[in-house]
């Protein structure tokens, strides 16, 4: 019943990811706060190409007001939940800022506000309907 022993183990050290995986989150947040209160331009922002992935996340973000929990993301974009966390890191390191907020242990995720502005008047990010073709 080796198997059955490696299983505990894989549980232990998923849970610690999970763990390590919200304190690297929380510590972003942090420096995106420092970042936006030492007033860090965000002016024309450079960000790189979204693969079709990401752009379906960028989407479910940028059409909801109020911040998603990881689940909710995945749920609402179609697509698997344990592709967001990599897709929102992935996101943010391509130059979206995304806010980050924690309620009772759990990360919400949403995208700026002035970013979204940005986006609405300037198009940053190609979300025609031939980018998702």
């Amino acid at each position: 019943m080796i198997i059955n022993e490696n299983t505990s183990e894989i549980q232990t050290m998923f849970d610690y990811l999970q763990e390590l995986d919200l304190k690297i989150e929380k510590l972003s947040s942090r420096i995106d706060h420092l970042q936006l209160s030492q007033g860090c331009n965000l002016d024309k922002p450079e960000v790189e190409s979204l693969n079709h992935t990401e752009r379906k996340v960028f989407l479910t973000l940028y059409t909801e007001e109020q911040p998603l929990s990881f689940q909710e993301i995945g749920n609402r974009s179609q697509l698997p939940n344990s592709l967001i966390p990599e897709c929102i890191s992935s996101i943010s390191a391509k130059g979206i800022p995304l806010c980050r907020t924690f309620c009772n242990g759990q990360l919400f995720i949403n995208i700026d506000k002035n970013f979204k502005e940005m986006q609405a008047k300037e198009g940053l990010i190609n979300l025609s309907l031939e980018s998702f073709m």
